[in-house]
């Protein structure tokens, strides 16, 4: 299979490692050549520079992995191409022109796979089946907890220049940290955001780098998100109290814990031995060459990161005014 991978900062080298790790090697890469990466990995491989050289190319699969405000200039003309989609998340910086994507990939029948790789953690998906079973009875309340301090995340480069604290590329801790957006619908259901509070507090940039945010479920339980690009140690954790028990997530361990009303201890669930990150990934790159190949149905669609940016968008307008 031709695959095009659009945009070759860290996500887009390591779905590049990724593709050749399962034996993908048909690789044409478009890139505007401003990465701060080293480029040995990819000697040998055609790069473009203009996106309709890179289509000319007919890849039958493109990975989009440039800033995310400039993803829809690629995916629309990508799908008008007929080319199926794994896009990074979030979609887009705004809901414009998504309902130009959607009809591309109606048009021409093409499938696009949002890149919410949490989707694949194994004992988040536990979690989505022991809720599925009711083994915690009605859920009532949702926290989700993500603080990861920025200028630790790309050490080889100003983190002050990367797209995550530019607000011209998509950036600011709403949308660059916006899984916690899409799985608490996947786990919990819609979700509306209720009000939201933040702003740059720690790290000067033009961009918000803390948020709260509140949400109404439609199933009338309540939530609420904490982002930060401050937090040291990282930590990403998930709280959802049921009306008989408690799921507890740590994305340190990925290790997901249940307590069942009317059991005196926790239970706890691990990942499979020798889990890491890329394992993610990788499940990820799996179901999406499974999807260009129509052997299965995108697991995270156009509508879920609309969904999710959304929500984002959302929060952010409340905190920033904009």
């Amino acid at each position: 299979m031709k695959i095009l991978i659009a945009g070759y900062g860290s996500i887009g080298r390591r779905h590049m490692r990724n593709l050749l790790a399962l034996g993908e090697r048909d690789i044409v890469l478009f890139r505007s050549r401003r990465s701060t990466l080293p480029e040995d990995e990819i000697a040998g491989f055609p790069v473009e520079t203009d996106l309709q050289s890179a289509l000319a190319h007919k890849p039958q699969a493109v990975v989009i992995s440039n800033p995310t405000a400039l993803h829809l200039d690629v995916a629309i003309p990508a799908a008008e191409a007929g080319c199926h989609i794994l896009m990074e998340k979030p979609v887009s910086h705004s809901l414009d022109r998504l309902d130009t994507l959607q009809t591309a990939l109606d048009q021409s029948g093409s499938k696009l796979l949002v890149g919410f790789q949490l989707r694949f953690h194994p004992t988040l998906r536990k979690a989505a089946e022991l809720l599925a079973s009711g083994t915690i009875g009605r859920p009532l309340a949702a926290r989700a907890h993500w603080g990861e301090y920025l200028p630790n995340w790309h050490p080889w480069e100003d983190y002050r220049q990367g797209y995550a604290a530019r607000a011209d590329l998509g950036g600011g801790v709403v949308l660059t940290l916006t899984h916690p957006f899409d799985y608490l619908r996947w786990l919990l259901g819609e979700t509306r955001v209720e009000w939201a509070a933040g702003g740059s507090l720690g790290l000067g940039l033009d961009v918000e780098d803390t948020a709260e945010i509140g949400l109404r479920f439609d199933s009338g339980a309540v939530g609420s998100v904490h982002l930060d690009y401050l937090q040291q140690p990282p930590t990403h954790t998930l709280e959802i109290i049921g009306s008989q028990g408690t799921l507890r997530w740590d994305n340190a361990t990925a290790v997901l814990s249940l307590f069942q009303a009317g059991q005196e201890d926790w239970q706890t669930f691990a990942a499979p031995e020798g889990f890491e990150r890329n394992w993610l990934f990788m499940e990820e790159t799996k179901h999406f060459l499974a999807v260009a190949r129509g052997e299965i149905e995108p697991l995270c669609t156009l509508h879920d990161g609309v969904r999710a940016l959304e929500l984002a968008l959302a929060a952010r307008q409340m905190i920033t005014g904009a």
